[in-house]
């Protein structure tokens, strides 16, 4: 239908955005048939460029097609189905009650659309990142500005090309381009913007976001942590979690961050990672097809500092430890002997580095958590409900998986999501969908008399009394 320009200027965002300020009531009115189509040619798409987007996601950081299927195409195209199977549901008047104090009206909530969107995504999974929350806007009747990573632009091109293909401008298109890009478009006054990023870049786009009263979901992230017990199935969980950490070379906000493994089986699960990881990738590393890189070189340094750092305080290697910076490599890494003053633990890691502590008491493993921010996830591997319903009870996450890691990710009938420091707002299937709904209050008066109206002015002890009466009985 169009194309779009790798860079923006700000007078041609702008001219964007109105065109789809004026486009925005055509598109809200659209049924859900016409959403479902849509939903449909982009599921066409995704699959008719999945050779594209696999060759995209090796240039921009060397990734496997089987994992570029398995964490970027299965994802989006499972929300799609999930989406057209449960649209209508979602779009129908949700009917509620209405007390006996209102008798002779009836209630309900109908889903309009926000408006005008902004969805700004990260690179780690850019495919899935962007197409993910466009799925739960089209849903709900939005036009939208797609804003994805420079970091990743090959990936980032080849969105752009199919959104261009599919939608007019004036409904949906991929704004490319650099910080001075992102910025012009937070000045902008959309309806509602959805952030997947950093902490620390959250907050500046909620700060935006604040001064035109815009509503924001944040998808963040933080320091995810892993809780081993004595009970736990070490074969089972090294192998779940040396995948989850590994995938992607640890570019997860939901990578288990880091662990507390009960003290007497430390040796054990170190070891069991170890083999789990070799089973994956081989005993060269750097020579496996299916392990993928660090995305840039700045990125490289940033996690490298981290273990640079930790050597200083005479952390010890338990596996790995090999860096390439020639090619943002940097292999899957065991360490012990961390404290919470190193930046290890002080910064959420992004990458293939896994700190390793042990202990003996679970109350202190659960005060330790607490006293950092609200993380993203939360992993449990025990045996022992007990000990699990402790855990969740005393804790606060975005989600938890017990005795996995990460997949609760690809459950579309599970919100999605962090707490304050790792997120505000939930996304996928319905929650995604009522991210960029406004859901509005509707109370309609059917019978000619309305009980409100024999307690209105002028007041007087008979209405007096009807009025202590509601308040003792209804």
């Amino acid at each position: 239908m169009s194309t779009t320009t790798k860079t923006s200027t700000n007078s041609g965002i702008k001219q964007i955005f109105d065109l789809q300020v004026k486009h925005a009531r055509s598109v809200a009115r659209s049924t859900a048939n016409e959403r479902i189509q849509k939903l449909k040619r982009l599921h066409k798409a995704v699959l008719a460029n999945k050779e594209k987007i696999r060759q995209a996601l090796y240039n921009d950081y060397r990734k496997h097609p089987s994992e570029v299927d398995l964490t970027e195409i299965y994802p989006v195209t499972g929300d799609i189905k999930h989406t057209i199977s449960q649209l209508r549901k979602w779009m129908r008047p949700q009917a509620v009650n209405t007390p006996l104090s209102l008798m002779g009206s009836s209630s309900w909530v109908h889903h309009e659309p926000k408006g005008v969107c902004l969805i700004i995504s990260p690179w780690n999974f850019p495919i899935n990142l962007t197409f993910g929350p466009l799925i739960s806007a089209i849903a709900a009747g939005n036009c939208v500005i797609l804003k994805p990573s420079e970091h990743t632009p090959h990936a980032s091109q080849v969105m752009a090309d199919i959104i261009a293909e599919l939608f007019n401008p004036a409904e949906i298109t991929v704004v490319q381009g650099g910080i001075e890009d992102s910025k012009a478009l937070l000045d902008l006054p959309f309806n509602h913007i959805f952030f997947t990023g950093a902490p620390s870049i959250g907050k500046v786009v909620m700060a935006a976001a604040a001064k035109n009263l815009t509503s924001v979901t944040l998808e963040l992230g933080g320091k995810s942590p892993t809780i081993v017990d004595e009970t736990a199935d070490i074969k089972t969980a090294a192998k779940r979690i040396a995948w989850a950490k590994c995938l992607n070379n640890g570019q997860i906000c939901i990578a288990p961050d880091y662990i507390y493994v009960h003290d007497i089986k430390k040796d054990e699960l170190i070891d069991a990672i170890n083999s789990n990881i070799k089973k994956m990738y081989g005993d060269s590393i750097g020579q496996s097809e299916s392990y993928c890189r660090i995305v840039n070189n700045k990125h490289f340094n940033r996690v490298k500092s981290y273990m640079d750092e930790a050597m200083n305080h005479d952390i010890k290697i338990k596996g790995g430890g090999n860096m390439d910076s020639s090619q943002d490599f940097i292999e899957p890494t065991l360490v012990t002997n961390v404290n919470a003053e190193m930046d290890l633990m002080l910064h959420e890691i992004f990458g293939p580095l896994l700190p390793i502590l042990t202990y003996t008491d679970i109350d202190e493993v659960l005060d330790q958590i607490n006293e950092k921010e609200k993380p993203l996830a939360l992993y449990i591997y025990s045996k022992k409900k007990k000990t699990i319903n402790k855990i969740i009870n005393e804790t606060s996450a975005g989600g938890t998986c017990i005795n996995h890691s990460a997949i609760h990710f690809f459950n579309n009938n599970l919100p999605f999501g962090g707490v304050n420091n790792s997120g505000i707002g939930k996304a996928h299937g319905k929650w995604g969908f009522k991210a960029f709904s406004n859901e509005r209050a509707v109370l309609k008066q059917w019978s000619p008399v309305s009980a409100i109206e024999t307690m209105m002015p002028p007041y007087n002890d008979l209405k007096q009394k009807m009025i202590d009466l509601s308040i003792k009985y209804f």
